[in-house]
């Protein structure tokens, strides 16, 4: 066979050069404003020691909270062992405020008080947001409107308005009386009115062909898409009743109606503030909302993540 038969070969430069890794990499890779200030480990190290050393700043107050709970007020007092105490931990400030107050019925108290206010609050934001995104009616705007406006209104401009209502409707020291005037929640029904005009009305054109009304379309269309966000709004609205202070202040005398916040107050001693006694009582207060945000932060992060049909 001499050189002429042999088949020719294309020359390489006819051939597309083969892409090399960095260059997939980067075509794969989305082009976007990073949180890091780059793509080295240099750049992912300090920006997590920055948000390292913004985490402990946030933290010490916690902390130092916690740790003085747990001195002894001699050594809450002494600013020269502030971060460790001469004596040891004790638990005397725990131990003094649960003797000295009611802490069960304080608890039993605001538990009832915030889970009926967040249980009433969702329920009535729920169908307020649904009506104003998805329903038309005379004064609509209007109403919308006013709502928004209350936002800005701060609830200590009610308590008057509030406690005269209840006096009238022969409501003070008792639960309704508590719970009531804190279901009021503008900027509740705005998040959840928001968040139903983002679902899809597809969903409520094909429920209304099957014949549902809006009850129905609410209940088992709109409410089971909106869980996340329910579950968000419930455990912001339980916090602030868990927290409230003024309204239970002014709308019970009964120390039987009192709630964690109110009935810390009422433990004093006849030897002026004592710092470990007041911490003990904070974190006591503090505790069960801790519990519940831990059980339910997975919640409020996919309300916030989701979007379109609630994640599903």
């Amino acid at each position: 066979m001499t050189s002429t038969d042999l088949p020719v070969r294309a020359p390489s430069a006819s051939r597309p050069a083969r892409p090399s890794r960095r260059a997939v990499t980067a075509r794969v890779r989305p082009r976007g404003n990073h949180l890091v200030l780059g793509d080295s480990r240099l750049a992912r190290v300090l920006a997590l020691a920055v948000l390292a050393v913004l985490a402990a700043v946030w933290l010490l107050p916690m902390l130092w909270a916690v740790l003085t709970a747990f001195k002894s007020e001699q050594d809450a007092s002494d600013p020269e062992h502030w971060a460790w105490p001469r004596h040891g931990l004790t638990l005397k400030g725990f131990s003094t405020v649960w003797e000295r107050g009611d802490l069960p019925l304080w608890m039993l108290n605001s538990f009832l008080v915030a889970a009926a206010v967040t249980a009433v609050t969702v329920l009535v934001s729920a169908m307020a947001g649904y009506a104003f995104s998805r329903t038309l009616f005379a004064g609509r705007r209007v109403f919308f409107a006013l709502t928004v406006a209350a936002v800005v209104v701060p609830p200590q401009i009610l308590i008057v308005p509030w406690f005269r209502q209840m006096l009238g409707l022969h409501l003070l020291d008792t639960y309704a009386g508590v719970i009531l005037p804190q279901t009021v929640a503008p900027v509740m029904v705005f998040i959840l009115k928001k968040h139903f005009d983002s679902l899809p009305r597809e969903l409520e054109e094909a429920a209304r062909i099957d014949g549902a009304g809006h009850w129905r379309i609410f209940w088992s269309v709109l409410l089971p898409l909106s869980r996340p966000m329910l579950a968000a709004v419930a455990i912001f609205v339980f916090i602030g009743a868990w927290n409230n202070f003024l309204w239970p202040f002014v709308s019970t005398s009964d120390p039987a109606l009192m709630t964690l916040p109110v009935g810390i107050t009422s433990v004093k001693d006849a030897y002026g503030i004592q710092y470990a006694q007041t911490m003990a009582s904070a974190v006591l207060a503090a505790l069960p909302l801790v519990v519940v945000f831990l059980f339910f932060q997975r919640q409020i992060v996919k309300s916030v993540a989701t979007t379109g049909l609630g994640g599903q």
